[in-house]
């Protein structure tokens, strides 16, 4: 159903004109939402259905989660913005969006059922909540791992942002299942008011309640309720994830322990302060780092290493106020800066990068091409692991490790152009590429 549907629906984009379409699309969204759930026999209502949302974190938290209940013995499913799985299948999201429309979701968790799945772990974001893709749903539990300033002219401001956030809380309130769950960070005033709906049962995180953090950069450690957390994840951000995650375990039963254990050996989630180790002297990171608390939390996981920092400004014509934000904080917490092109859309890419040197107050280096951008942070980081002179004096001292922290784009498969097309696009795969093409370099002189 789902296939014919998307099917269709393209073919009526061809012919029937945007204005026409404009007025009536709410009612279709609300009937399609309706009718798909229908055809698929709600299949909501047969699993455990645990939704993840907030600005930032959720498809960690998600892989978290996952983690957790299979080690808890649940036969588990998992729809996200990196990947959807059942169980050992799983297959990248190339859709370039969280939640995809027409049924989706539906689909996907009539195979969960099919393969035997009785949980299902969900991203939501807030806009799909405009496509009233949250709809039949029924989720027994939510998970809010924060709330920044994101989406701004897609949804019109900020408080608008929140609100649609808001409903997906409400959707939590008016499920249909017994039991309610919301586990919200409580350390974000938005997101702490959350945690008056009316639920089953509503349970706050917050940092103070890690303890014996212990903190490197290619993991972080803390203790919670006695026990020792270890994850293969840098960063406090990343142990507030897990600290979410602990706490939805506990209120579905499932030890500390156990989490504890499934998080250990937490298995690696792309695009998401991901590592690329290819024989190299030096730290290389891709990370999806999009917005300015998310940057900044990426770039203070790594506290002492000289960062030559790659980013551009996702994307073209949406969230414009950030630009020269994100140029500033790259400007005041990396040794050096390379700017480069992400999504621009149907915007000019160079507006946006100017848009970012804006905030800055040294010139950045200023690299179009983004392989080209990622190919000279590799070599200027070869470089100075060899013992070069720092590239500014005043930003630390020669014997420091070194940091390539490629952001934004994490696990998008395009890079998106005007009238929208697409260049096939992995970040991660491109720092590989260029790594084994610098060993090869540097074999050849030696």
């Amino acid at each position: 159903m789902y296939g014919f549907i998307d099917t269709l629906v393209r073919f009526l984009k061809k012919i029937v004109p945007e204005p026409a379409v404009r007025p009536l699309r709410p009612l279709y969204h609300r009937t399609l939402a309706f009718l798909m759930a229908l055809s698929y026999g709600f299949p909501a209502r047969k699993l455990t259905v645990i939704g993840i949302t907030g600005t930032k974190g959720k498809s960690t938290t998600a892989e978290m989660v996952f983690a957790i209940l299979r080690a808890a013995g649940h036969k588990t499913a998992l729809l996200s913005t990196i990947r959807f799985a059942i169980e050992d299948e799983s297959e990248p999201n190339r859709y370039k969006m969280t939640l995809q429309g027409r049924g989706f979701a539906q689909a996907f968790m009539r195979r969960a059922l099919k393969a035997g799945c009785t949980h299902l772990v969900i991203e939501l974001t807030s806009e799909s909540v405009l496509q009233y893709r949250h709809w039949f749903l029924d989720p027994d539990a939510l998970v809010v791992t924060n709330i920044q300033k994101e989406h701004i002219e897609s949804h019109g401001s900020f408080e608008k942002y929140v609100a649609a956030k808001r409903v997906i809380v409400d959707t939590l309130a008016r499920s249909p299942k017994t039991t309610r769950i919301l586990v919200a960070n409580s350390d974000i005033p938005e997101s702490r008011s959350f945690l008056s709906a009316p639920v089953t049962k509503a349970i706050g995180f917050s940092e103070h309640e890690l303890t014996d953090i212990t903190k490197s950069t290619r993991n972080v450690s803390f203790t919670y309720a006695g026990t020792h957390v270890s994850l293969p994840l840098p960063g406090t951000f990343n142990a507030m994830n897990a600290l979410a995650a602990i706490k939805l375990g506990e209120a579905l039963a499932i030890p500390v322990v156990t989490s504890a254990t499934a998080l250990a050996a937490l298995p690696l989630v792309r695009g998401r302060v991901e590592s690329i180790a290819a024989g190299q002297d030096f730290i290389a990171v891709v990370d999806y780092a999009h917005t300015p608390d998310s940057l900044m939390a990426l770039y203070g996981a790594f506290p002492e290493e000289r960062k030559i920092c790659v980013l551009g400004n996702t994307g073209g014509g949406r969230d414009t106020w950030k630009r020269p934000e994100m140029g500033r904080i790259a400007d005041d917490r990396c040794t050096e800066v390379i700017l480069t092109n992400e999504d621009p859309y149907d915007e000019d890419p160079r507006a946006i990068v100017n848009a970012m040197a804006a905030g800055m107050q040294r010139a950045p280096t200023i690299i179009m091409d983004r392989r080209e951008a990622i190919r000279h942070a590799l070599r200027l980081a070869l470089s100075l692991s060899k013992g070069a002179q720092p590239l500014d004096s005043a930003r630390g001292a020669g014997n420091q490790n070194v940091a390539v922290l490629i952001s934004g784009k994490g696990t998008d498969p395009f890079i998106m152009g005007p009238k929208g097309s697409k260049t096939p696009w992995d970040d991660a795969q491109v720092v590989r590429e260029e790594l084994e093409r610098l060993h090869f370099l540097r074999n050849e002189v030696s």
